[in-house]
């Protein structure tokens, strides 16, 4: 009795530095009795480890709707600015200069031309000049005459002034400076001013075939939800008995101060009744010694009991997310007789895998993995999306490079995309999936063994408990009968002192007894509905 008493100080002990925060968030207490689903709700509020598995549950669920917007298109705007230290030339340097020098070049070629022409002229008038003079040659008397006359001296003194080649290269026109205007202002559409550049977009992607990847990642979405559903109800589970062993060890520690109470005052009054028959010379001192070790003895199970009980409640309240030194009062605390548990109706071991959480966190587990090796054998088939687009440049792109929102561009199209080749990766990923998948199979079935054996061991221990309550309540009748007797027998002076303190101890050896038998049912209870999956916060 006293170690117990002494492992459960170390628990509270190890449990002080939890103490301040667990009364930021420690429920009220009004002081009314607390009974067992008291504790229970109060416990399943307080508790951060409750609290965190609950958070996974929610995340899980973030998770699952993550997964699902994959079904829904990809839509999206981009914004973006660039600084450009140099304007953009769409030809070279080359081809810029001549742009720029297009008249010159086509002025040279064309006074070219026309100086050509007044060559041709020239000779051709010299030519036929040389056919005029052997004209002249052959009729000496009429060219004599001719050459003569005014009008031949006006032609020829005309003819030697004028020089109607060099006439003839000067009639080209002044071409150049235009057409080199025209070509600097190609030559400047061809370098546009982008050293600010606007870019707005609008994307749209909406997948069309990715292997079944979004349909599996849902389907594990989904699982992962039900495995922080399984792992919150373990750990509601383990809260429950947890509460139940603590309720339950401060109504036995109760009970027991109870009887050394009652066992005390039994042995003091025995005492005095000795003191008495001593004076009148019935009683030796003899006797009163065996009854002064007796209640002495008494006394020191009174303390331990009381302090017990005290460690007790100070462990109850770590556990309900009270401050360890809340007075409380159960409501079982002051039993006479302790109850019998109702249990639910025996269930068949397949609906206790299906309620187990460890059994149901295996099975998602395995499922979760078996999705895990579709997602990485979805990564080796080809994939094909829809893609859209509207764009808009400042400068416009699209447009002459004006520097205006104005008319953008609506692109749509196909985008597939087939793997070839990296390194077998997902390959690697699909048997390593299917690995883990069978990996947890076998320890599912592991788990069934295990929860088969735990369920058969509670209910057979739940059998034995329930009986050995039956022979402690059949013992205790017999054992306060016996003391009844052997207090008459001893107060008539008929019955030794050795004997009916051996009725006392029999008395409260057998009021321990019935008390431990109660209270173990109680706990075997808990421990059978717990390997039966019977703890769930729905039920």
């Amino acid at each position: 009795m006293m170690k117990k008493y002494v492992c459960m100080a170390v628990l509270i002990s190890a449990a002080m530095q939890f103490t301040s925060a667990a009364q930021d968030n420690a429920p009220e207490y009004t002081g009314e009795p607390l009974g067992i689903e008291d504790c229970r709700a109060m416990a399943v509020r307080s508790s951060n480890e409750l609290d965190q598995a609950r958070i996974a549950v929610e995340m899980a669920g973030y998770d699952k709707k993550t997964a699902f917007a994959n079904y829904f298109p990809n839509i999206s705007v981009t914004g973006a600015y660039m600084y450009n230290s140099r304007d953009i030339s769409l030809i070279s340097d080359s081809q810029s200069e001549v742009l720029r020098n297009a008249g010159t070049l086509v002025q040279g070629q064309l006074n070219n031309a026309f100086t050509g022409a007044g060559q041709q002229i020239n000779a051709a008038m010299t030519d036929k000049m040389s056919q005029l003079m052997q004209a002249i040659q052959t009729n000496p008397a009429l060219a004599a005459d001719y050459m003569n006359s005014p009008m031949w001296q006006a032609v020829l003194n005309m003819l030697k002034s004028t020089d109607i080649g060099s006439a003839v290269a000067g009639m080209a026109p002044n071409i150049a400076d235009p057409i080199n205007a025209i070509g600097q202002d190609i030559d400047n559409a061809l370098h546009p001013d982008l050293h600010n550049l606007w870019v707005g977009a609008v994307t749209v992607e909406q997948p069309i075939f990715v292997g079944g990847k979004i349909v599996y990642s849902n389907q594990i979405a989904s699982l992962a939800e039900q495995l922080a559903e399984a792992k919150y109800d373990m750990k509601y589970a383990d809260i429950i008995v947890d509460v139940d062993q603590a309720y339950w060890q401060i109504v036995s520690i109760a009970n027991k101060k109870k009887l050394a109470e009652s066992y005390s005052q039994l042995l003091h009054q025995m005492e005095e009744d000795v003191n008495a028959s001593i004076r009148a010379g019935v009683a030796t001192e003899s006797d009163a010694l065996q009854i002064k070790v007796k209640a002495n003895e008494a006394d020191m199970l009174l303390t331990k009991s009381t302090n017990g009980l005290v460690l007790a409640k100070m462990l109850l309240c770590k556990r309900i997310g009270l401050p360890l030194d809340t007075e409380i009062t159960l409501a079982d605390e002051n039993l006479e007789i302790i109850p019998v548990p109702d249990l639910a109706e025996e269930k068949s071991m397949e609906d206790i895998y299906a309620d187990r959480p460890e059994t149901r966190s295996l099975s998602l587990a395995s499922q979760i993995y078996d999705k895990k090796a579709l997602v990485a054998r979805a990564d080796l088939m080809p994939k094909v999306a829809l893609t859209g687009s509207y764009t808009l440049t400042n400068p416009n792109l699209f447009n002459g490079f004006q520097k205006t929102w104005q008319g953008g561009m609506l692109s749509a199209g196909v985008m597939v995309n087939i793997p070839i080749f990296h390194g077998g990766e997902s390959m690697s990923k699909y048997r390593k999936a299917q690995a883990e998948a069978r990996l947890y199979t076998d320890q599912y079935n592991d788990a069934r063994d295990l929860i088969n054996l735990q369920v058969t061991q509670q209910r057979k221990i739940f059998d034995e408990t329930a009986q050995k309550l039956m022979m402690a309540e059949s013992n205790l009748a017999s054992a306060e009968e016996n003391l009844r007797k052997a207090t008459v027998s001893f107060q008539a002076g008929i019955l030794e002192t050795n004997t009916v303190l051996a009725a006392h101890t029999a008395w409260l050896s057998a009021h321990s007894e019935y008390i431990d038998a109660g209270i173990e049912l109680q706990m075997a209870a808990a421990s059978l509905c717990k390997a039966e999956g019977n703890y769930k916060e729905n039920e």
